[in-house]
């Protein structure tokens, strides 16, 4: 085989057996690999009876055909799992080098299952596998678990870890890797926290070959020259990295400040990408193969570290009403090495400040206050005091409170830097998620702000269900080659197929990476049914589909939720309830039970 090795490590910590096993041909052709293949797995050996923080929960690492390639942007990967704090399927994909040294080690994918009695870390290294014991590296954090790893096991491993966050269960923590990498959303980091599991360390130097390097040198030719002519990708990200959205989205009214009560942030520019490349940039960094390089390496006057993003950047500071552009970094640099989404650590802090604010929990907090941010972080990621209730995220911690209409989230999992109310296919997007509360679902600012592929009508919810659903299954197929979503802003599906095929020696178009999407995003809704979730649960925060923006360019409006989800359902082949008939099932290819 071109582009997939045919293999996937399991490994079950309960019993220390290492096995390999190689899926069939068609797995590959109807999910590619990554996001895909990971839905697959899941559904077949992960059923409504398993607890997400229990042994029989999995953690499936994939990579995709094109991971370890010479495309750009080939360094993804994703993780699969049962997320412990929406319920819901969970697929994470991240960045660095982790992803493609999976890859040259041999491997496919990697499929952790079961429980080890004590702290373990993994060691794979050019198709040898061992489980090494970790009780020395229990309670690092993530830098210190990363370089103490490399240190005993030699230089060119790539690490993937938890900090204390995972260690101690804290549902909005991630997986981290290359030290600066995030899989974060969902609580994956408590997933391998439950299973003792600290790190795994990955060195390969095998060849990931093409069927055809000259088609494929070609196809990289002219991918590369729209990424090049695009101004977001050679421009706008190399230049200011991801916050040179701030200004553009904080003026179009769609920046949600103080747990979006608000459309826009009075001091945006004060974090904005401009603002940081003059006070606080070092240089620019990147993942694997990628000719964007839209990170950066930033210090402050007390550390150095990497980020914020434009999302951290948002949710640590804008959420909470926050415009101290150190104190933000600082509480990023902290997130990461700790182990906590960034997203969801913001949202849950801003919460709880408005519920403080409305005198439903007696926290002494209040918008605007910088001075307790870090502490909060470290509260959560320890759970001491009441960063045990935030530890559980928003959702739970407003209903424990009383406070459930307070918590900026769908099925369980934290909006995202994008106010819906002005973005209506936003709003349908992050309704219809399957993993929750998502914007690289359906990115749907593409089109409805930045003019990509084409600009429409922000605040009409005509056509919204029909371009979602696009995106949607586009998006799904991306998470599975894997390659990065900016890539997508540049790059059409064309050139996604014409790189599939050069790569696998498989003739695709690019109509067949939209009927691989849409199967895989059926198999995710099939997914989250068979856990209990309806239609009811596509839906919106209240304050999101009531209450006006009062004032800016997108005040007046609300979502406008209903007549686009009557139409999302019906365009996606599904009953009004939401549930896919069995003819959209047997058209995908989807035979479930």
């Amino acid at each position: 085989m071109n582009g997939w090795t045919g293999k996937i490590l399991r490994i079950n910590l309960s019993d220390s057996t290492i096995s390999v096993e190689k899926p069939d041909q068609e797995s590959y052709l109807h999910f590619l690999g990554g996001r895909g293949l990971g839905a697959e797995y899941l559904w077949k050996e992960v059923g409504p009876e398993v607890k997400p923080l229990s042994q029989e929960n999995k953690l499936i690492f994939m990579t995709g055909p094109l991971t370890g390639t010479k495309v750009p942007t080939s360094g993804r990967f994703s993780v699969t799992s049962k997320s412990p704090l929406t319920g819901t399927i969970l697929d994470s994909n991240s960045g660095g080098l982790w992803g493609a040294r999976l890859k040259k080690a041999g491997y496919d994918g990697l499929i952790i299952e079961g429980k080890a009695e004590k702290p373990v870390y993994i060691v794979i290294n050019d198709k040898e596998a061992h489980i090494k014991e970790a009780g020395w590296l229990w309670g690092k954090n993530v830098p210190e678990t990363t370089e103490m790893i490399v240190s005993r096991e030699g230089n060119g491993y790539s690490v993937a870890c938890i900090g204390p966050a995972g260690e101690n269960l804290v549902k909005i923590s991630g997986i981290m890797n290359d030290q600066s990498r995030a899989l974060g959303r969902g609580g994956l980091g408590a997933v391998m926290g439950s299973k003792n599991l600290k790190a795994i360390a990955l060195r390969g130097s095998l060849p990931v070959k093409a069927a055809d390097e000259d088609k494929l040198n070609f196809v990289l030719y002219e991918t590369n020259k729209w990424i090049k002519a695009n101004p977001i990708t050679s421009q706008g990200l190399p230049e200011f990295g991801t916050p040179v959205l701030v200004n553009l989205f904080n003026e179009s009214g769609i920046f949600p400040s103080y747990n979006f009560q608000e459309s826009q942030f009075e001091d945006a520019d004060s974090i904005s990408g401009e603002t940081i490349t003059e006070k606080i940039f070092v240089k620019k960094s990147g993942c694997y193969g990628c000719p964007v390089q839209c990170s950066r390496v930033t210090r402050t006057k007390a550390e150095e570290g990497e980020g914020p993003e434009y999302e951290s950047l948002w949710a640590l500071g804008p959420q909470c009403g926050i415009s101290d552009l150190e104190v933000i970094a600082e509480a990023n640099y902290l997130c990461n090495r700790l182990g906590l989404d960034t997203i969801s650590t913001g949202v849950t802090i801003g919460c709880a400040m408005e519920m403080a604010e409305n005198n439903m929990v007696d926290l002494g907090l209040k918008f605007g206050d910088a001075s307790l941010l870090k502490g909060l972080v470290e509260d959560i990621a320890y759970r001491q005091g009441i960063g045990d209730d935030l530890a559980e995220g928003s959702k739970s911690f407003a209903a424990k409170y009383g406070g459930e209409q307070y918590a900026m989230q769908v099925k369980g999992l934290e909006l995202p830097a994008y106010d819906p109310r002005g973005v209506q296919g936003m709003g349908l997007g992050f309704a219809t998620s399957n993993r929750g509360g998502c914007h690289l679902r359906a990115y749907m600012v593409g089109p409805e702000i930045l003019g990509v592929p084409k600009m429409v009508d922000r605040f009409s919810t005509s056509g919204k269900a029909g371009l979602t659903i696009f995106y949607q299954n586009i998006n799904a197929a991306m998470d599975s080659l894997i390659i990065c979503r900016f890539i997508g802003l540049a790059v059409s599906e064309e050139y996604f197929a014409r790189l599939l095929t050069a790569v696998t020696g498989h003739q695709y178009q690019p109509q067949d990476l939209h009927v691989i999407g849409e199967r895989i995003w059926n198999l995710e809704r099939l997914y989250n049914l068979r856990e209990g979730f309806t239609q009811l649960d596509d839906t919106l925060p209240e304050r999101l589909l009531k209450e006006p923006i009062k004032k800016g360019p997108s005040g007046g409006h609300v979502v406008n939720l209903s007549p686009m989800l009557t139409d999302y359902y019906r365009f996606r082949g599904w009953d009004s309830q939401g549930v896919p008939v069995s003819r959209k099932l047997t058209e995908l290819g989807l035979e479930v039970k």
